[in-house]
């Protein structure tokens, strides 16, 4: 059995949890793949047995999961890594709040036990896919939270037309426009009071940010749905987001989303649940007057 590690980085006091997973790892023989950049900010755990990956091509298509040690936004690294390969993500939540990254650092011994004896669930996450007259986000063009299309800082707003299967839908004025998925619309979807999505529901939510249209509301489209825009401004350029990555624009390029091929799975434990983390995580069903 092989299993691969991946974070950004640890503060120190969490370096004490990550030499018990890797501990834990070993007592069960499974074979292990480390991030080169953990690798070099540890070279005491690095012996023999502990195989160094620096990204998707050279993580071998076996490996059991990818393990992510951090918050939300490590796991979007982690499906850039992964991408079409089938290798489940499991969340280690090093974080704050933590969505997707819903295993705390308490259960270590438990999710190495579940990845062990196989008593883990695995929830299959639809992706986004960007499309562009020039080549955006390199060989990424996928993500698994949002694309968003924003205006630069200095900017006045912007219009937004956007069409749904080639038939106009809206022109939107406002400061960028969001088409979340449902992993995402617990994200920055859900900070512009879009609403949110159960995680297998087979939707995308387009949300504008700040419209300037008072009647103006999300809408949730089917996600077999291709949504294309064209952006007016009167500035030269614009944001787009994928994800935590960012690119600028040339003002007149046309854009569209539509849903990737592939999924990718987040694993949890059989005693969580979607609705369980969004009771933690937002208080939901608790009287906070008391």
């Amino acid at each position: 059995m092989q299993v691969a590690i991946y974070s950004r980085g640890f503060d120190p006091e969490q370096k004490g949890a990550f030499i018990s997973l890797i501990s834990q790892l070993k007592q069960y023989g499974i074979k292990i793949y480390l991030f080169q950049s953990i690798a070099t900010a540890f070279p005491e755990i690095v012996t023999d047995e502990i195989h160094i990956f620096t990204g998707y091509q050279d993580l071998p298509n076996e490996i059991k999961a990818l393990i992510s040690i951090g918050g939300d936004g490590t796991i979007l690294d982690c499906v850039t890594i992964v991408r079409e390969k089938d290798i489940p993500i499991m969340g280690i939540n090093f974080g704050r709040l933590g969505f997707l990254a819903s295993l705390s650092r308490d259960e270590l011994s438990m999710a190495v036990d579940a990845l062990f004896n196989d008593s883990f669930i695995v929830d299959k996450r639809s992706l986004v896919h960007v499309d562009g007259d020039v080549q955006l986000f390199d060989d990424i063009p996928f993500g698994l939270n949002d694309f968003a299309i924003l205006k630069k800082d200095t900017s006045p707003m912007i219009k937004i037309h956007t069409f749904l299967n080639g038939e106009f839908l809206n022109t939107y004025w406002c400061d960028g426009l969001i088409v979340a998925t449902p992993s995402g619309s617990t994200a920055y979807n859900l900070s512009c009071n879009g609403p949110v999505l159960y995680p297998n529901a087979q939707s995308f939510v387009i949300t504008p940010i700040a419209p300037h249209q008072l009647n103006v509301r999300p809408i949730i489209v089917p996600c077999e749905s291709i949504i294309s825009f064209e952006v007016e401004s009167r500035a030269d350029q614009f944001i787009c987001s994928l994800d935590a990555r960012r690119a600028v624009v040339e003002k007149g390029i046309q854009l569209a989303v539509k849903k990737e091929a592939f999924e990718v799975g987040i694993i949890r434990l059989q005693e969580n649940s979607f609705l369980t983390t969004m009771r933690n995580k937002l208080g939901w069903g608790l009287d906070k007057r008391n």
